[in-house]
């Protein structure tokens, strides 16, 4: 039972933590050093159905991908399960943005949350800014409370 619970954290924090960690990414990689990645990623219109922003999804799979097979190796210790916590948030992150946000696959349009509008909304403000400067609203999943009013 101690198990299953300390299990259950370590998922959970790896997943929050990863939060955090695309948050401070975003704004200090992918708007500084690796802007020239991400930048196509602001254009108003893109005809291109694969960016180079997604290789940020190679960079970021890879420290997931890297626990799950060390854990593995090692009777499914600790590292498995920050490597799922990690993989969960990668799978998040892609369902929420790319599908949810920026409709890549045409699915939930019509969503009608309140959470889910201010998720869109918040992207929407952060995507207002086409350049790598004065960007807000980094994070994908935590979103200000401004973002929930109509």
């Amino acid at each position: 039972m101690i198990a299953i619970f300390t299990n259950t954290m370590l998922v959970l924090g790896a997943f929050v933590a990863m939060e955090a960690t695309a948050w401070m990414a975003h704004k200090y990689i992918m708007h500084g050093l690796l802007w020239s990645l991400h930048k196509d990623h602001h254009k108003k219109e893109s005809d291109n159905f694969i960016e180079h922003n997604d290789f940020f999804f190679l960079i970021f799979a890879t420290p997931g991908i890297t626990c799950l097979f060390l854990g593995m190796q090692q009777d499914y210790n600790f590292l498995f399960w920050i490597g799922l916590g990690i993989a969960l948030y990668g799978f998040t992150y892609f369902f929420v943005h790319d599908i949810f946000i920026h409709q890549r696959f045409k699915f939930f349009r019509n969503a009608n949350n309140a959470y889910f509008k201010a998720i869109r909304r918040a992207h929407k403000v952060h995507h207002k800014h086409l350049g790598k400067t004065n960007g807000e609203c980094f994070g994908m999943l935590w979103i200000p409370f401004k973002y929930f009013r109509n």
